[in-house]
């Protein structure tokens, strides 16, 4: 496929001109981990790159693990690792996250667990045609719960794990997260503007935490105008 270079924030990422390209989502979830110190991240579903690659930037000592099935994504992030000048500190692992504990990978080994996953189920909505964007956006190769199973694996005791999700599926994702003993500890819904609906929420989950529980502001995109919100300009800009 075509490749373009696009930049954002301080960093460039290289992506599919018509397969899967990153979207606010990802600038959104990036953001939204507040962590203070963080040594070892993984980002489940790593696409291109994009979140982990910002997480190293603002974990300058922390070392990242993208985790890409898609063989032309992985590609496409070790592009992107060597594009801003990480391969010291960020790797690629091309494996299907359902096998991460027969990978190698350590048991309890991370800080900080990322994902922007597939939040449709394979009969919700329109499947793309193109296979990258199917995978990415519908649970053909990984569940929620599969998620949530392996970021728990992976994850030390007290350990975050930060992802994305349709609100459609809210309670769904509290039950998982409580079957697996996650516990929900702060939530931020997405809405596009001040009359809409939230389409979207940010969820943060602390493995074997208390129940101490916070509602955030909601995030608005855009404006009255149309425009994005300056709390929206700021995902783009750099710090």
């Amino acid at each position: 496929m075509e490749v373009t270079v696009d930049s954002i924030k301080n960093i460039k990422i290289s992506q599919h001109k018509k397969g899967y390209r990153f979207t606010i989502d990802s600038l959104l979830l990036a953001d939204f981990v507040n962590k203070k110190n963080v040594e070892k991240i993984a980002d489940l579903g790593a696409g291109s790159g994009i979140i982990g690659i910002l997480l190293a930037g603002k974990y300058s000592k922390s070392r990242v693990l993208l985790i890409e099935i898609q063989k032309e994504l992985a590609a496409l992030a070790m592009k992107n690792i060597e594009l801003n000048a990480l391969t010291e500190r960020v790797e690629i692992l091309g494996i299907d996250i359902n096998d991460i504990p027969t990978s190698g990978i350590k048991e309890n080994s991370f800080d900080l667990i990322v994902s922007n996953p597939p939040f449709r189920t394979p009969v919700s909505g329109r499947v793309s045609p193109l296979n990258e964007k199917a995978i990415a956006r519908h649970e053909i190769m990984l569940s929620l719960s599969s998620m949530i199973k392996s970021a728990f694996y992976m994850l030390k005791g007290k350990g975050r794990a930060s992802f994305i999700y349709s609100t459609s599926r809210f309670i769904e994702v509290l039950e998982e997260l409580k079957r697996h003993n996650m516990e929900p500890k702060r939530v931020r819904f997405i809405h596009s503007n001040r009359k809409s609906e939230a389409k979207m929420f940010i969820i943060e989950a602390i493995k074997e935490g208390g129940s101490q529980f916070t509602l955030e502001m909601p995030f608005f995109i855009y404006n009255e105008n149309g425009n994005y919100t300056e709390e929206a300009m700021a995902l783009f800009n750099c710090e």
